[in-house]
């Protein structure tokens, strides 16, 4: 496109309908439990194998004693290990559910107690060798090291540990997402090398049909489930739709909105609320995919999606040139209407957490007054979108709240309007229905908690707010 062929705004027709009530959260919760008691299930028959195999039976002494204490750890550390690589792998039908970032924080739970199983299997094995051969820890270890298939599991091992450390809170708050991203591809690294002597050393699988066979169907589930949406769906979808970067827009003067045209627009599979991962088919980008919600509703016509900068590779994806191919992951989140069970909507935003609000504000099913609309922003002659969303709400009916400058306390997510009036008071000013009603609230996280409290001491039930942040 050139810069006289830039798209207006063009405008979806909203949802007629919207199917709204309490059976849906019913239905969801049903379906979690259903997911959860699976996934326990394989862990209570990994502990159950081990027992009726005699596990407990042929502890004599201190060496006995730390194999079995090997052999559990180590089976139920795979256990989870695998549940938790099929939650960080952004496969459809757990998102369906849980959503990316409920998915997320889980893995992230499960991190430590993986952790400590398999540390425990892997100190508890060295130990009882060192005790059976009569060596010290530090000679038993390099002696292992000389079975293959023994030193591709210390590798396993301590490629775990970097996984796990650069988890921990205060790494990831030093690390760039970029780097965050390339460390953590060794997470599959280190499950694939430590399959070997699972199946060749491991007492609790090797020689035993039964136990082999459930094992290598649990390992092939995750695989299959990993290659095909993570691999194989993003690459056929990439190639079927030939999407290419039509133009760049500034919308503000940190944010761009980057247009994306291809073919079989007409039948993209996202809707309003909803995130991609982007991958811009550059030497330098290809490998690195970015979460990014779209920030106009599907129209048949072009993608958009409008980025800020918040780091190197934002700073760069706002100056590609056009007709740079993109790959496309997804559509992924839960932060949709279809999750809505009230008549009553308070969309709140915050910087560049408005393009799904302004995607939902334009597409949800609604009559004029159903819906109000907050927008916190710094500078309202900065605002991205701002324009796009006071037009929305013209159209449609929609009371807007464009809440402009510094906060009025380091506590609040409001600005100072020289009232002192707390923030739920205030909220329930501009939301008089906010306890009745459906509320989607995006922005940056500790933002979006500080809102999540105004919202529930307003009387919001923790059912009815709806947050979703890419999380990592």
């Amino acid at each position: 496109m050139s810069n006289a062929q830039l798209p207006q705004m063009r405008l979806v027709e909203p949802n007629k309908t919207v199917r709204i009530g309490e059976r849906k959260i019913v239905r969801i919760k049903r379906a979690q439990d259903i997911i959860e008691t699976i996934a326990w299930s394989i862990v209570m028959a990994v502990l159950v194998m081990f027992l009726l195999d005699g596990g407990l039976k042929g502890i004599t002494d201190i060496p006995s004693a730390l194999g079995a204490i090997s052999r559990i750890t180590s089976l139920l550390g795979t256990a989870l290990l695998l549940i938790q690589m099929l939650l960080i792998a952004r496969i459809p039908w757990i998102d369906k559910f849980y959503g990316h970032d409920g998915a997320t924080v889980t893995h992230k739970k499960l991190g430590k107690p993986v952790l400590y199983f398999i540390s425990a299997h892997f100190l508890a094995s060295l130990i009882q060798y060192a005790i059976n051969d009569g060596k010290n820890v530090v000679d038993e270890l390099f002696s292992l090291m000389s079975v293959q298939d023994l030193l591709l599991a210390t590798i396993a091992f301590v490629l775990m540990l970097v996984v796990v450390v650069t988890s921990l809170n205060f790494a990831r708050r030093a690390m760039s997402y970029e780097s965050w991203f390339f460390v953590h591809l060794t997470a599959y690294i280190s499950v694939a090398v430590a399959v070997p002597h699972i199946i060749t050393t491991g007492s609790d699988v090797a020689g035993k049909p039964v136990q082999t066979i459930i094992w290598v169907a649990l390992y092939l589930f995750v695989f299959l489930n990993v290659l095909w949406f993570r691999v194989i769906i993003p690459i056929r979808k990439s190639y079927r739709k030939q999407l290419v970067l039509a133009q760049s827009v500034r919308e503000s003067s940190d944010t761009t909105s980057l247009y994306l045209t291809g073919k079989h627009l007409k039948k993209i599979e996202a809707v309003s609320g909803q995130f991609y991962f982007l991958r811009f088919m550059t030497p330098t980008q290809w490998w690195r995919p970015h979460p990014f919600s779209i920030s106009a509703a599907p129209n048949g016509e072009y993608l958009r999606f409008t980025i800020g900068d918040r780091g190197d590779d934002t700073k760069l994806m706002q100056s590609l040139k056009p007709g740079t191919p993109v790959a496309i992951e997804g559509p992924y989140g839960l932060f949709t209407e279809e999750r809505r069970t009230k008549e009553k909507v308070v969309l709140i935003a915050s910087g560049i957490g408005i393009p799904p609000i302004r995607t939902l504000a334009e597409s949800m099913a609604a009559r004029p007054g159903d819906i109000t609309v907050i927008y916190r922003v710094r500078n309202a002659e900065d605002a991205s979108l701002l324009a796009e969303i006071r037009e929305i709400c013209k159209r449609r009916g929609f009371p807007l709240h464009v809440v402009e400058g510094p906060r009025g306390n380091k506590n609040s997510w409001l600005n100072a309007d020289g009232s002192n009036n707390p923030d739920t008071a205030r909220l329930t000013i501009m939301a008089p229905h906010v306890s009745e009603a459906d509320v989607y609230i995006c922005g940056p996280q500790v933002w979006t908690e500080s809102v999540i409290k105004s919202v529930r001491k307003a009387g919001t039930p923790l059912d009815n707010i709806h947050s979703e942040e890419y999380a990592w």
